[in-house]
């Protein structure tokens, strides 16, 4: 090789090293929290202050956020149109532009119609990047690498919520700017992301049609438990934040980022231990542990110990890793894309209903949401009781296994 011939080849090396599937989920799972987190640690304030919602407009709020989670099944149609991976980037593009424009609607119609708009490249980003991240990772580095995507979103998301608590507090920006510049640095990290790096293949060509299968019935039950008992933290426990105990939007950031801390570190083990010890042990723990975080929720009385619940409560979610490698281990590969769309939309099915009607028994008792997300957590648990210690097709549950031979056709 001539000395110009090296000189060319290194930059393509270097590029090469980089322009990989794994650098590619990992930069976009970092610009996730670059709008949500910045959507989130400021929504219950900016609701609160400037279009004075109560639970009821709150709870209205999130079960309209959720509805595109609902929908989530039409990814497997839009993928007739457009590449899983260019559909990827769309979402996170709608999602950079509907946090970027949330602040300079403050009503409760335009934080209404904002929230949808964020949600869908929210929802439908999040259904591709499982289906993505199923079909590029093999299944012994699967939970590690979840999460280690986890924990890229941590580190973005450390960042937005000093950013959040420094621009709130201390430069006392208006809430449109740092909107303004949460959802615009998603929509730049998207369109890098269109244009610096090339299409993956798949290995394995994806269904373009609804997929049900009998034999997925744990599977689905357990992700539709996930999405009911997943409103009690991400809508109520936050509120009670900031209505029972007075938390302002650097206090909550604060919050947000002490949890993001612990993520970036906590993650990742939490993947190798799922790897080790396997889902029905992960979920099983997750399970209790939850049972007693909702019920303390539920008779808290002290800030301090609030905020404690609410980091431990945070550090659960990554224990979820478990539901998706559970589905990795039994599914038929051609499956995973329609699969990650209809189990969104079964995730949210619960969530579309519970925080609209929850709102209102907000009003009457907030304990009793809490000690709802207890009962629900309880149904968990009993269904992570059947799942198999080695999960694989042809032994997806312990009790109420469906007969199959090889890959089951689409239902």
């Amino acid at each position: 090789m001539t000395t110009t011939d090296a000189k060319s080849a290194a930059p393509q090396g270097f590029l090469a090293r980089w322009r990989r599937p794994e650098v590619l989920l990992l930069l976009m799972a970092a610009a996730v929290p670059l709008s949500f987190a910045t959507w989130q640690a400021l929504i219950n304030n900016f609701a609160y202050e400037r279009a004075a919602f109560t639970g009821v407009e709150i709870g209205m709020m999130q079960s309209l956020r959720e509805v595109p989670g609902f929908l989530a099944f039409g990814v497997v149609f839009l993928l007739l149109l457009i590449r899983e991976q260019r559909l990827a980037m769309i979402s996170l593009l709608l999602l950079g532009l509907g946090t970027a424009a949330t602040g300079f609607f403050p009503s409760v119609l335009g934080i209404y119609v904002t929230t949808v708009v964020m949600s869908l490249g929210y929802h439908y980003y999040e259904t591709l990047q499982i289906s993505l991240s199923l079909q590029w990772i093999d299944k012994v580095r699967a939970p590690e690498t979840l999460g280690r995507l986890i924990s890229a979103g941590a580190v973005t998301s450390i960042v937005v919520y000093a950013l959040v608590w420094f621009t709130s507090d201390l430069l006392a920006l208006d809430y449109r700017w740092i909107y303004l510049i949460g959802g615009g640095a998603t929509a730049a990290i998207a369109l890098v992301a269109w244009l610096g790096f090339p299409q993956f293949e798949q290995p394995v060509e994806q269904h373009k049609h609804m997929v049900l299968r009998k034999r997925y019935w744990l599977y689905y039950a357990l992700v539709f438990m996930s999405g009911a008992r997943r409103q009690i933290f991400i809508v109520f426990a936050g509120f009670l934040m900031v209505e029972k105990f007075g938390y302002d939007v650097g206090a909550i950031a604060l919050l947000f980022l002490l949890n993001s801390a612990i993520n970036i570190w906590l993650a990742p083990k939490i993947g190798r231990l799922i790897g080790r010890i396997g889902e029905r042990k992960a979920l099983i723990f997750e399970y209790i542990g939850l049972i007693i975080v909702f019920t303390a929720y539920a008779v808290v009385e002290n800030a301090t110990v609030a905020a404690g619940l609410y980091v431990v409560d945070h550090l659960f979610f990554a224990l979820a890793i478990a539901i998706k490698t559970y589905f990795q281990k039994i599914a038929d590969p051609a499956d995973i894309a329609s699969t990650a769309g209809v189990s969104f939309t079964i995730n949210h099915i619960a969530a579309v209903v519970i925080p609209a009607a929850f709102g209102f028994l907000w009003l009457a008792s907030p304990a009793a949401v809490f000690l709802a997300g207890s009962a629900m957590a309880a149904c968990s648990l009993i269904m992570a009781l059947n799942v198999p210690r080695h999960p694989q097709p042809g032994q997806e549950v312990l009790l109420g296994r469906v007969p199959t031979t090889a890959p089951a056709p689409a239902e």
